[in-house]
């Protein structure tokens, strides 16, 4: 099995069980990434040298064809001079380079596929990890969520619990409701015992003030029939 079907399949695996594991899914998830891109650094690393190699290759049959072609040259030129065997061996040398450069050519049309092999492959698992970072987070979204949830459940059950009790807090409440009624009640009996108190003072006020209007018109109708009673009186004298 290969590093990306490997690293592959060590994804699915853990993601499906990642929810009902026993240890911190987020940890676990980290630690998968982590893996993840060590693989792919190492991964990374063989795409290079054997990109290096695929250059040193070219550059080995570059220089064959390179060489079989100055051969071929030279023979070319000895034919003209006339000199056969100069050819001959001229021609030995292209023969040694052209062979040269046809293996050096089949090991590159080899080298150059398993690179571009290791390249998609490559693609493939930097892809398969920005995967995994987007569903750890969707993962830790859901996890804090639930322990959301979870808590939000906790307190309502508390408060369940303790609405439900002899000493719930509903019960607790209605209570200091009906104290906050009886004061209530009771300040506004004693505003109105206030306001009845000081009536009856205006109106005792009010009653004395009559009657000594009363007792004043009284003394003045007496002073004046006292002072007509005087003046219908002879003189001592005459009597």
């Amino acid at each position: 099995m290969g590093l990306p079907e490997r690293i592959i399949m060590v994804l699915k695996s853990n993601l499906n069980a990642i929810v009902s594991a026993a240890e911190d899914p987020e940890k676990i998830l980290e630690q998968l990434i982590f893996d993840m891109q060590e693989d792919l650094a190492q991964l990374r690393q063989s795409v290079a040298q054997a990109i290096a190699a695929l250059k040193v290759q070219e550059q080995q049959y570059n220089q064959s064809t390179t060489q079989a072609q100055e051969w071929e040259k030279r023979a070319m030129l000895a034919i003209q001079k006339g000199d056969d065997a100069l050819a001959k061996e001229a021609l030995s040398r292209k023969k040694t380079h052209t062979e040269s450069a046809n293996t050096l050519k089949a090991g590159l049309q080899q080298q150059t596929g398993q690179v571009e092999l290791l390249k998609k492959n490559l693609t493939a698992i930097a892809g398969k990890i920005s995967e995994a970072k987007t569903k750890k987070e969707l993962l830790k979204v859901r996890l804090q969520t639930s322990k959301s949830q979870e808590n939000l459940n906790n307190i309502l059950g508390s408060v369940n619990t303790t609405l439900g009790g002899a000493n719930s807090a509903e019960a607790t409440f209605a209570r200091m409701e009906e104290k906050v009624l009886k004061a209530e009640a009771l300040a506004s009996a004693n505003a109105e015992l206030s306001a009845d108190e000081l009536g009856s003072k205006f109106a005792q006020l009010e009653s004395v003030s009559d009657i000594d209007d009363e007792l004043a018109e009284l003394k003045a109708k007496i002073a004046i029939v006292s002072s007509a009673s005087q003046n219908a009186l002879p003189p001592s004298d005459a009597t």
